[in-house]
């Protein structure tokens, strides 16, 4: 579970900053689960060039509540989270800030998307959330108000989620599940699959993924393994820790992601077996493959440039899908060019996708 956050500040010395306004969102991976946004009287002199940045002034806080009248909300709602902000060292420094003025050490995990993005986006021109935003297509609103800051840095998270494809954000947020016993453990692990189609993930108690599967309904899919009397899925079952899921919206996203993660990833036991590949190509076509997302308003892409399956994405733009720059921004690349054309060929041989568009690669579409 994460916390994503942002939170303006008066400005002034290091450490002796007050909260003007600060917005949270629990976000489970999939979507956000709670939240907490309020403006917050910092009890201080706001410097002048933050008011005129975020448009918060002295005579906005006067009746806001002060930071120990939030505290224990704040506290709540971030129990059990991975503190997740664009520049989480500012962010963080912040909030512990603040409860050691009350006599309290707060103390979570936190990870940042700059650092994320850097990895997983590179060669940005800039790593501002302003900027990457604009080069992603994720729309952003009210700049420099933590609302409309922290709902960017949602979507910009989710977004460097199905990007990594190691899955070491994950990997970094699991903690220590009590094990309880057996029964009870798998039951809980159960609880968590959804009844959609997608691809899931077994972790152990150090994070790793040690069983990769998919299907139309993840929860069967689960379900079916742990009925399993094999050794194999006694010893996934003697092991897993936690299951994480993505959900892909339709089965050539689905293979996509299995095989490619399953290449990626090597999960200890999945019993990956050699598939035969053609070097047959598109013949050297243009295309973007376009097929439904995981909601109603959302579509799934697939981008194929000189008969070469270079990524794919989710969108919910029309101005994302039109902006060739921005969609490659956004997209999860794919490194066995082989391997993807294999799957996408032969699903395109017995299925259908609702749309293929052809382009020049030198136009925007």
């Amino acid at each position: 579970m994460y916390a994503i956050l942002d939170i303006e500040t008066t400005g002034g010395k290091f450490n002796e900053e007050g909260i003007t306004e600060i917005a949270i969102y629990k976000f489970d991976g999939h979507q956000v689960v709670d939240q907490f946004i309020s403006l917050v009287n910092p009890e201080r002199e706001i410097q002048e060039f933050v008011v005129k940045l975020t448009g918060i002034n002295n005579k906005m806080l006067r009746n806001a509540p002060k930071f120990h009248e939030v505290a224990k909300r704040i506290i709540e709602i971030t129990e059990g989270c991975v503190i997740v902000a664009h520049n989480s060292s500012f962010d963080y420094r912040i909030l512990k800030t603040e409860y050691k003025r009350l006599g309290y050490n707060y103390q979570r995990n936190s990870l940042c998307t700059v650092n994320l993005s850097k990895k997983l986006i590179p060669e940005q021109p800039s790593y501002s959330l302003g900027k990457l935003c604009r080069n992603l297509g994720i729309p952003l609103s009210d700049r420099h108000r933590a609302t409309g800051d922290a709902l960017a840095t949602v979507q910009l998270f989710k977004m460097l989620l199905e990007k990594d494809l190691e899955k070491e954000i994950i990997q970094a947020s699991i903690k220590y599940i009590d094990n309880r016993n057996h029964k009870k453990k798998l039951t809980a692990i159960l609880d968590t699959a959804p009844e959609t189609e997608g691809v899931f993930y077994l972790h152990n108690e150090h994070g790793n993924v040690i069983y990769l599967g998919r299907g139309k309904n993840i929860k069967k899919e689960v379900s079916k393994l742990f009925l399993k009397s094999s050794k194999r899925a006694q010893k996934i079952s003697d092991k897993v820790k936690m299951l994480t899921y993505e959900e892909t919206g339709n089965q050539l996203i689905t293979r996509l992601k299995y095989y490619i993660e399953l290449e990626a990833l090597k999960p200890r036991y999945n019993l990956i077996r050699k598939r035969k590949l053609s070097e047959k190509t598109f013949s050297h076509h243009h295309l973007i493959l376009v097929d439904k997302g995981r909601i109603p308003e959302e579509n799934s892409i697939v981008l194929i440039e000189n008969g070469e399956v270079i990524g794919y994405t989710y969108t919910n733009l029309a101005y994302q899908e039109n902006h060739l720059d921005v969609l490659k921004n956004m997209l999860t690349p794919i490194e066995n060019k082989v391997l993807a054309k294999n799957i996408v060929k032969n699903y395109l041989l017995k299925n259908k996708v609702e749309k293929i568009i052809r382009f020049q690669v030198e136009n925007n579409l």
